[in-house]
């Protein structure tokens, strides 16, 4: 592996807020831009079989679930049958919005990570959960990216506002306010609901390769759901551990990229003067989109 400064600052600070600073994943044979060589054909005959009884439940939940064109998006990848091979999926969604998907060996550097949004590639870990992770992972594998994230990558207006968050994020980083951007990419890329004429959907890849949590956020009384603002999104602290108790909701993606397209350097200014919100939080004369007691009916 290349020993770049950017590799050695990210296993320090691995080994600073972890135990012992262990990631899963092979790093040793990544590029400097943490790329690494699917090699398919190592994957396991009961790896494709854990991937197919992750895919078949997904599949089932996200009809009345998931908004419309993740569910286009994701019949036409046609990935039900066993671990997809990246390199032909990145040609169809190249094809799609010029994006592709690069192999990574799992969690990578924030500028890395950037770099690739801002240059239209996503990264996509390469390992698969095991089977006793099959309904909660700490660290996002192949399921996950692949399965939550692609399909929304054919979206045009959703593969920009990803690009702009990309090229967003190297500028974060210039003005120490990485932690309110990762909380804007929290609440839309992992988490976001989106209203559709059939009630509220879901778009976020979290919640998409959750196989509870997709019901939760739709249908439960409890979370609140919140037209999404950006200073208000970017003072929201978020549960890593749980279900969220805050969901944030756009009208559509022209709403969501419109929303994040402007300089947020300013903004940045006023939330370090800003307290930051409990997740919980319900503002004064802030209302409360209702859930869809039909999702998924």
């Amino acid at each position: 592996m290349n020993t770049t400064v950017d590799h050695a600052d990210f296993f320090k600070t691995l080994e600073e807020k972890s135990d012992g600073g262990t990631l899963r994943g092979n790093y040793e044979n990544a590029d400097e831009r943490y790329v690494v060589k699917q090699d398919w054909n190592a994957y396991t005959p009961e790896q494709h079989a854990l991937w197919r009884r992750l895919y078949e439940r997904q599949a089932k939940l996200v009809p009345g679930r998931a908004c419309d064109v993740f569910i286009e998006a994701l019949a036409g990848l046609d990935a039900s049958g066993g671990i997809p091979d990246l390199q032909r999926a990145s040609e169809s969604l190249y094809r799609a919005t010029k994006w592709e998907l690069v192999a990574v060996p799992g969690l990578i550097p924030d500028l890395t990570f950037f770099e690739h949004l801002a240059a239209r590639r996503f990264p996509v870990t390469v390992w698969l959960r095991e089977p006793e992770e099959f309904d909660y992972i700490v660290e996002p594998d192949i399921f996950h990216d692949f399965f939550g994230h692609v399909p929304l990558l054919f979206n045009p207006l959703f593969a920009d506002y990803l690009q702009e968050y990309g090229r967003g994020g190297m500028k974060a980083l210039e003005h120490d306010a990485l932690k309110y951007l990762a909380r804007l990419y929290w609440y839309t890329v992992e988490f976001g609901l989106i209203q559709s004429p059939e009630g509220l959907r879901a778009y976020g890849a979290g919640i998409l390769s959750s196989g509870g949590e997709i019901d939760y956020c739709l249908t439960s009384p409890k979370p609140r759901r919140v037209m999404l603002d950006a200073e208000r999104t970017m003072r929201t602290l978020y549960k890593i551990d749980s279900y969220q108790e805050t969901y944030f909701v756009i009208r559509d993606f022209a709403h969501l990229f419109s929303t994040t397209e402007p300089d947020f350097t300013p903004l940045y200014e006023i939330l370090k003067t800003e307290e930051a919100l409990p997740a919980d939080t319900l503002l004064p004369g802030e209302s409360n989109v209702p859930p869809n007691p039909a999702a998924g009916g």
